[in-house]
């Protein structure tokens, strides 16, 4: 099973019983990217935002995927949508692995959303803050769904991403350095894990203009 980032919140998902890309961005949506022609059984946006929406970007295969599909409705904002509407998280159920893309979640979680979205093995999470929640506030949601790999996403790099969100390291800043792992590439092969790591990826250099 497979993880591929392609900047900001785009990830392909490879999976025995499936493949998917949650969130891609169209072009001229995020500063300093564009994304590459991508290939999937499905697509799944969390909103309709333009910088996570463009299912123009993906080639469907026309092969519906096995893996179960659960989503929980959110909200891009801490003021239950007023300012930036809805949000979605949706978890990915494959064989004996769950695996949550959060979208850009904007409030801290409820007991109840919590319950609904049930113990996560890889999370996908905005940390970026802004436009979504901020770095102490993932730090608590993946803390509460009890993930033991978790995967930032929605930060600013490098003349790359949003301008007005933070960088990843006000994230890492957060947790022990003995809990990082940081990538030499943009894939990750997902393993069982039986203690708590962040994992950081290296942008897809495909992405970068």
């Amino acid at each position: 099973m497979k993880l591929i980032w392609h900047c900001h919140a785009c990830f392909e998902l490879d999976t025995p019983l499936g493949s998917v890309v949650f969130d891609p961005y169209a072009p001229g949506s995020v500063r300093g990217l564009r994304l590459p022609r991508l290939h999937a059984d499905a697509v799944i946006c969390s909103h309709g935002h333009s910088d996570h929406n463009y299912t123009e970007g993906v080639e469907l295969s026309g092969t519906e995927p096995r893996f179960a599909v659960t989503q929980v409705k959110t909200f891009h904002d801490g003021q239950l949508g007023k300012m930036r509407g809805d949000n979605l998280c949706t978890v990915i159920e494959a064989g004996s692995v769950r695996i949550a893309h959060l979208g850009d979640l904007g409030h801290a979680l409820t007991p109840d959303t919590v319950s609904q979205l049930g113990k996560i093995d890889v999370l996908m999470i905005p940390v970026g803050g802004f436009y979504t929640i901020c770095a102490k506030q993932a730090r608590e949601v993946a803390i509460a769904l009890s993930a033991k790999t978790i995967v930032p996403m929605h930060y600013s790099g490098d003349g790359i991403g949003l301008e007005n969100v933070a960088p990843v390291d006000d994230f890492l800043s957060l947790w022990n350095e003995d809990e990082i792992v940081r990538l030499g590439g943009n894939e990750y092969d997902i393993q069982p894990a039986d203690k708590r790591r962040i994992v950081v990826f290296e942008p897809d250099k495909s992405c970068i203009i």
